[in-house]
């Protein structure tokens, strides 16, 4: 009886929301008019549904009990499947419930789409459930310049593109070619919304949070989720608000504020909670300068980061071709959709005042070693550092803004007209094909080129290691950059090169010094002439005056275009960067009991270990749509704790002599003997880029357990994805109780899975050298759905079965 109701009443709710929509829309007036916009585009496809998104808010307030809501929240729970499951019974929900969602869009880059969409494949749908865009932007490398390292991109790596573009036809995805730009930049421009919820395959999926959205990075089983009409599950993320006050001035810029903050927090406060950004000092911002904060906001291990709509949104939006998406977001504001409730309570409180604020600089090796810039020549010398820079580079999805590039080209001009030239390498990176066309039709890429700088690609290049650089291999060097991560060895693959970030006026001005200790605020250049010079602080254009140029149409897709069934998906049976993905088979195949079955240790991982150090990026990108190829690199740079050496792992085979070999080595070993390992790792394992990789790789050669002091949250999602069990240490000491070569058992998993989740599993270890027995308590933080990829093997598995038993 409740179907039937509920099949009849559906056509009408349904034309109740688009009557209100209408009305939303006729509602706006344009008041706005100081630029020169692109040509205005089609919005439908782009344009959230506002109305039915301020229709399911309105049903999800009946099971808050009137609270007022956070801009987060409210993005949250209009994007529920179902309200009632998720919010209802009481309780609390931020940091406690899992949230089921419905994402609105997917983004891909052509590094992470690539098993992304082999993962899709498996799943033997006809298209995609929302709409899906591709990037190419990864797999470009920076070497002499842009028109030269664009083309050997297209002959290096044609096979992959040819793969992303044949299978973006069969499934009807919007497939941007290589030279489009860097997908942050490109989403920005192109499809943020305000109150949209976005899923992409990059831990920078958040920059898109700079148009007040909620952008989040996943691995590409997730973003499967979305694709497939599958509920996608979050834990309720915890609402830090970041309240803004006073107005930057000078040298400081939305850079400092995100270097700033990471400091405070470090690269695990963030970890289980959305920034959102609040006050007076939120109006006083660009568009582009939000999506800046938000981009870095991945820094300190956010789920993401918003703003509510302000009038620099909206302007951005009519300059971008978007002035259909504003004038809906407008009418949405006043039912009070896309800003936060008053008197909204935040789970944690952190006033700045932007006033006070000054340039920093962070590093190197970690994002949140935050100096201000009037300290850091103190800091050079208190390290011994040598006061010598190195190269300087701007730009990546950070910093490329039309505003970031007229900033940096006030300070080129001011040098120019000085006589002075950058003493370094000074490379230039623009963040989209749109930006590229605009500042060179701006005078603004000649103001740079006449002071040495290099413009290479409009992709990601030495952000992300993409750089070949031949200059210092294996010597300490120090490089000052505008991008977003700077952990060890991820620029030019060399590990003592020290990586220093700032705003991309700071690099800029610091580059025609050459040194570390130069504070372009205070002190003084000498001239070609003897005169002495000093730099006035930036002056830039928040949207250009006469609107943004297109540039090459030829790399932008068909908007929405249909899908191509009959199409053939291009994969080589003898390539070696792509392969078929193989489904894993379940942990319990064959097993009486529900637990895992019994486990070597592997090995005992020291300190910090990124999403770099389990699948190292680089030179290995070209094999990230080839599972057996990739694996190769496996946590080659990760630290034994017993030992202390790097990428040193020792095979303790029962009856056999110890084996040492490399990390990778070792675990093909014990997968060739169909032996299960675990690994015992420390806190924030997995911390970094959203690397799906950093998960696949070990479930592939057959880790069924990681045990961990903490865990990232991405990291932790994609290992329950692929079927890899993830426990916490009750007790964080116990940590190095467990070893190299010891036998590893779970107890108390059965019952979790019988459906109590609230079991704990405690691990029964014995000790390969004594044989000593004893039990250690974990905690595990698997959801129903979760528990039920575990036991399917992976969420794949899982998905393609729930498909199967519909049809």
């Amino acid at each position: 009886m409740f179907c039937r109701a509920g099949r009849r009443r559906l056509p009408q709710i349904v034309r109740q929301h688009q009557r209100q929509q209408q009305r939303l829309l006729a509602t706006v007036t344009d008041a706005e008019g100081t630029f020169a916009p692109l040509q205005q585009r089609d919005c439908a496809p782009i344009t959230p549904p506002y109305a039915l998104l301020i229709h399911r808010l309105h049903v999800a307030r009946q099971f808050l009990d009137g609270r007022p809501l956070t801009l987060s929240e409210k993005i949250l729970y209009s994007h529920l499947y179902n309200p009632e499951k998720s919010l209802g019974g009481g309780g609390r929900i931020r940091g406690e419930r899992y949230l089921q969602l419905r994402p609105e869009r997917v983004a891909m880059q052509d590094a992470s789409a690539q098993m992304a969409l082999l993962q899709f494949m498996t799943c033997g749908l006809p298209q995609s459930a929302v709409p899906v865009s591709v990037h190419c932007d990864h797999l470009i490398q920076a070497q002499v310049g842009a028109t030269s390292d664009l083309s050997s991109a297209l002959d290096q790596s044609k096979e992959v593109f040819d793969f992303l573009e044949s299978a973006s036809r069969k499934y009807g995805f919007e497939f941007w070619r290589p030279g489009s730009g860097i997908i942050h930049q490109v989403v920005l421009e192109n499809y943020a919304a305000p109150g949209m919820l976005m899923l992409g395959t990059d831990s920078h999926t958040p920059n898109a949070g700079g148009l007040g959205m909620l952008a989040i990075g996943v691995g590409g089983a997730d973003a499967v989720d979305a694709m497939t009409g599958t509920p996608w599950e979050l834990k309720a993320p915890l609402v830090v608000g970041v309240h803004l006050t006073g107005k930057m001035g000078g040298w400081t810029t939305p850079k400092d504020l995100i270097l700033h903050l990471a400091g405070k927090l470090t690269v695990r406060g963030g970890t289980g909670k959305i920034l959102e950004y609040v006050g007076p000092g939120v109006a006083t911002q660009s568009c582009t300068g939000l999506a800046t904060i938000a981009n870095m906001g991945a820094e300190v291990g956010a789920t993401t980061s918003t703003f509510p709509y302000t009038s620099q949104m909206r302007k951005y939006l009519r300059a971008t071709g978007r002035e259909g998406v504003a004038a809906v977001a407008d009418s949405a504001v006043k039912h009070g959709l896309l800003v936060p409730d008053q008197n909204a309570e935040y789970d944690e409180w952190i006033e700045i005042d932007l006033s006070e604020l000054e340039p920093h600089i962070n590093g190197p090796f970690t994002p949140d070693l935050a100096t201000p810039i009037s300290k850091f020549g103190e800091l050079v010398k208190e390290n011994g550092w040598k006061d010598e820079l190195t190269a300087g580079l701007i730009g990546s999805c950070t910093n490329s803004s039309y505003e970031d590039m007229t900033r940096v080209a006030s300070i080129a001009k001011q040098a120019k007209e000085a006589g002075l030239k950058a003493k370094v390498p000074f490379l230039v990176t623009p963040g989209s094909e749109q930006i590229r066309a605009t500042i060179e039709r701006d005078g603004v890429t000649q103001s740079l080129e006449d002071v040495g700088a290099l413009v290479l690609a409009n992709a990601c290049g030495p952000c992300i290691g993409q750089w070949k650089r031949d200059e210092f291999k294996g010597e300490e060097n120090a490089i000052l950059t505008s991008f977003n991560r700077n952990f060890r060895g991820r620029n030019d693959a060399n590990s003592k090169t020290m990586n220093f970030l700032a705003s991309p006026e700071i690099v800029t001005a610091m580059s025609f010094a050459g040194h570390l200790s130069f504070n372009p605020m205070h002190d003084t250049l000498s001239t070609p002439t003897g005169e002495t010079f000093q730099f006035s602080p930036p002056v830039g254009i928040t949207l250009p005056v006469i609107g943004f140029a297109t540039g090459e149409k030829s790399y932008r897709p068909a908007a929405s275009p249909a899908p191509e069934p009959e199409a053939d998906v291009l994969i080589s049976p003898t390539s070696t960067r792509l392969e078929k993905l193989e489904p894993f088979p379940s942990h319990f195949e064959g097993s009486e009991t529900m637990e895992l079955p019994s486990m070597r240790v592997l090995m005992r991982v020291r300190g910090k270990c990124t999403t770099d150090h389990i699948s190292a990026a680089g030179p290995w990108l070209k094999y990230k749509g080839h599972l057996t190829n990739i694996a190769e690199n496996t946590l080659i740079t990760a630290v034994n704790d017993e030992g202390g050496e790097v990428n040193v792992a020792v095979d303790y085979e029962p009856g056999q002599e110890p084996v040492q070999d490399t990390i990778p080595h070792v675990a093909q070993r014990l997968k060739a003997r169909n032996q299960p390992w675990a690994l015992v790792v420390d806190d924030n394992y997995g911390e970094g880029s959203a690397r799906e990789h950093a998960a696949l790789q070990p479930r592939f050669y057959g880790c069924a357990m990681i045990v961990a002091r903490s865990f990232a949250r991405i990291h932790e999602t994609n290992l329950k994805k692929q079927g890899v069990l993830p426990l916490w240490f009750v007790d964080k000491e116990d940590y190095t109780k467990i070893g190299a070569g010891d036998q590893v058992n779970t107890i108390g998993l059965d019952k979790v899975i019988a459906g109590d989740p609230s079991a704990q599993v405690t691990l029964e270890v014995t000790k390969r050298d004594s044989g000593e027995l004893f039990q250690i308590p974990t905690k595990h933080t698997l959801s129903e759905d979760q528990i039920a990829w575990l036991k399917s093997g992976s969420a794949l598995n899982y998905i393609r079965d729930q498909k199967r038993q519909k049809v």
